[in-house]
């Protein structure tokens, strides 16, 4: 017959796998998809965005994300097709350039 501290060993044992397994998944969830599910396609000023990011596709999703930070804490995803979208990331890239020489 099992003992009462086999049962209890074996209970904490998958109580410790099922954490860390649920520790695991909301991270893994929002690195493999698709972080826009809709863009924001009417320009705005540059001086608004605190933060760009802009994330290749890839295995996780199959569309280029361009990803902002404003001012005022919300993001925003904009769409990387757009004529002014495009215009502003260079422009970013060249400020970032010219700040780190």
């Amino acid at each position: 017959m099992i003992s009462k501290l086999t049962v209890a060993f074996l209970t904490a044992v998958v109580l410790a796998a099922a954490l860390c397994e649920a520790a695991v998944l909301p991270r893994l969830s929002t690195e493999l998809r698709c972080q826009c599910i809709n863009t924001h396609s009417k320009p705005f000023h540059p001086k608004y965005i605190k933060e760009l990011r802009v994330i290749e596709s890839g295995p996780h999703c199959p569309n280029l994300e361009v990803i902002v930070k404003l001012h005022n804490g919300q993001g925003a995803c904009l769409d990387p097709k757009e004529k002014w979208v495009q215009t502003l990331v260079q422009a970013l890239l060249k400020r970032a350039e010219k700040q780190d020489s």
